[in-house]
């Protein structure tokens, strides 16, 4: 069995040589998508032995259809983040799935989503993450701007953790998800996806993270800071969908319904939004 490994990229140095170093230690093949570094992140990957591939920033469903399109032939596509890694025992574990003869679509993994806040690292979550793919199943679209899900299939799991660092900065990460939430809200809009109540996705998200899964009685403050903040997606993704109905951001909604993703991140990202 040929297993085919990527990891998207850019200025990622600090974080991509233990990813890198994952994926080279399972995969046949690994594919670095470069997507506009500057660090020496393209280089670091070539000097481990990954393919670097160069890539203009579309969105993550562009990036990750050009990263499997760049990939020989194989029966299963791995993939991290530039931000992940494997420990040894889930390499080993992943070592034995490859050698199992696997028949299912799709294989999730725990994804294990570390925080280290004013020097106090702590696990904020764990989710499963559909990460092990069957070659033609692992179909993304471009119009996937960002949380590029696959569709829905059955498979099974696989207990090797992906290691997360999820979170170094609660203002950095409340930047990130307030743009990742009006992203998400441009796609829901031109799908006429229905609104949800705002203020209550925002205290269900806070008590899933901090109570249901733990992360208050592990992190304390720290946690309930950060949950609060990454909770602010789920409240802000569903006030931008209500704005966009009302006709509010004409501009950016053009730009998506037209396929000019790389003109819409950097919009957002230099707060162009009107």
């Amino acid at each position: 069995m040929k297993l085919g490994g990527y990891v998207l990229h850019r200025d990622n140095r600090d974080t991509l040589e233990p990813c890198l170093r994952s994926l080279l230690s399972l995969c046949d093949e690994v594919v670095a998508l470069d997507t506009g570094a500057t660090d020496g992140s393209a280089e670091l990957a070539r000097s481990m032995g990954a393919r670097s591939v160069p890539h203009a920033w579309r969105g993550y469903g562009a990036a990750r259809v050009a990263a499997v399109e760049a990939l020989s032939p194989c029966d299963y596509v791995f993939f991290l983040d530039s931000d992940e890694s494997l420990e040894p025992e889930a390499l080993q574990a992943l070592r034995a799935w490859k050698e199992s003869a696997p028949t299912a679509a799709v294989y999730r993994l725990p994804r294990r989503d570390w925080a280290e806040v004013d020097g106090h690292r702590f696990l904020f979550r764990t989710q499963w993450r559909a990460r092990l793919v069957r070659r033609e199943k692992a179909v993304w679209h471009a119009r996937h701007i960002v949380h590029e899900a696959l569709p829905k299939m059955r498979g099974g799991r696989v207990q090797a953790p992906i290691d997360h660092r999820f979170a170094t900065s609660v203002a950095r990460r409340s930047a990130k998800e307030e743009r990742y939430a009006l992203l998400w809200a441009l796609r829901a809009f031109s799908e006429s996806r229905r609104l949800k109540p705002v203020a209550v996705q925002r205290v269900a998200s806070w008590v899933r993270d901090c109570v249901l899964s733990g992360a208050l009685f592990r992190g304390g403050s720290n946690a309930s800071r950060l949950a609060w903040a990454v909770a602010g997606y789920h409240s802000a993704k569903y006030a931008y969908l209500r704005e966009l109905r009302q006709g509010r951001y004409p501009e950016l909604a053009r730009t998506y319904a037209e396929g000019r993703y790389d003109e819409l991140f950097t919009r957002v990202r230099e707060g162009r939004l009107d």
